[in-house]
């Protein structure tokens, strides 16, 4: 559902991204993970049409980025870590505006139980600018879940949310996947991402250092504890120790 070979991505003489490859099955939930700076923004943002990429190929739901750009926004939605929502718009108003804008029928009760999944039926005539972090935060959720995408791509999406709202999340993002459709969550809260996801992308300084099951992570890399934590930092400290030699892992 999601293909990347041999993206790059340059901000003049700056390299994000190296020459990153990674595919991930679809109806999968899938973490990208990685050290501050590794590309995974810039990666969750070149997949969902906001960046070029300067070099390389990626295929979404099923539409090659490169030839149908606006295929692959239709089949996707993404959640950045601080959502730029609408000041002016209740939060109703917001359900209401992506209804019109993808063209969505019977929409209505879809909205009214995402309002109550994330306790926002209170705040449904309240206007965005008044809304805490957290409710901002959810609210872009609900947009997302709303058009009923092929594919998800959550960045930090639990950046604000307390923990009720955090179980909410990680329940409904199980439900997503059991539809049918791809998350992709990029999240520094392993412990989190953990019990959530079953495949993984590691990634540093913008290279792929390992791509496939997370379970086969835990085995190969995830010791006596077979943690997320403990495959990150077995990896990220081999690649450091290695100078950065290719330790990439597919799953093929």
């Amino acid at each position: 559902m999601i293909e990347v070979e041999a993206f790059v991505k340059r901000y003049g003489e700056f390299v994000a991204v190296a020459g990153a490859s990674f595919a991930i099955p679809a109806g999968s939930v899938a973490a990208l993970v990685g050290p501050n700076g590794a590309g995974k923004t810039t990666t969750i943002r070149t997949l969902c049409g906001i960046l070029r990429p300067t070099a390389g190929r990626m295929r979404v739901a099923g539409a090659d980025l490169a030839v149908d750009p606006i295929l692959v926004k239709q089949r996707t939605a993404y959640v950045p870590d601080d959502p730029p929502l609408f000041d002016t718009l209740t939060v109703q108003e917001h359900l209401q505006f992506i209804a019109s804008a993808y063209r969505l029928t019977d929409w209505q009760d879809d909205a009214d139980e995402l309002l109550g999944r994330f306790t926002l039926d209170e705040k449904k005539n309240t206007l965005a600018s008044e809304l805490s972090r957290g409710m901002r935060q959810k609210v872009a959720i609900a947009c997302a879940y709303l058009r009923r995408p092929d594919v998800l791509l959550l960045d930090e999406p639990m950046t604000g949310l307390d923990p009720p709202s955090i179980r909410t999340l990680k329940e409904t993002i199980r439900e997503q996947s059991q539809r049918g459709a791809t998350v992709l969550v990029s999240s520094h809260l392993l412990s989190l991402v953990d019990d959530l996801c079953d495949f993984l992308v590691l990634i540093r300084q913008g290279k792929v250092l390992f791509s496939g099951p997370l379970g086969e992570a835990r085995e190969r890399f995830g010791g006596a504890s077979g943690s997320l934590e403990e495959v990150f930092f077995r990896l990220t400290g081999q690649a450091e120790e290695l100078g950065d030699q290719d330790l990439a892992v597919s799953d093929d």
